[in-house]
């Protein structure tokens, strides 16, 4: 008699005991990891808001050297440097006038 009663009542114990949170302490930290990560990547947390950097970074520059780094900017987008094509594998950089690969005598 005992034993009938004492099964289902454990079984029932042990189903209802999964439906229970087992992951307070997880939920807790979720996302720890990451943010510890970004910060110790990160070299100067204030870089915003610190005076003279950032895009107040040009507050030090006088009228002359500013405007000419701004043409210099804005003339790099209207004429970009041309692409230097170089096709070059396994050989040299110089042609061979006799054909051959070697070093031309017999």
């Amino acid at each position: 008699m005992t034993t009938r009663i004492f099964f289902p009542l454990a079984t029932c114990t042990m189903l209802l005991a999964g439906c229970g949170s087992t992951t307070p302490n997880y939920d807790a930290h979720f996302g720890e990891a990451v943010r510890t990560a970004r910060m110790q990547m990160t070299i100067n947390p204030d870089a915003g808001r610190t005076v003279g950097m950032g895009a107040d970074a040009a507050t030090g520059m006088d009228g002359r050297a500013t405007d000419e780094t701004m043409q210099r900017y804005e003339h790099s987008f209207k004429t970009p440097p041309q692409a230097v094509n170089v096709i070059n594998i396994g050989g040299s950089l110089s042609s061979n006038s006799n054909g051959g690969g070697g070093s031309g005598t017999p």
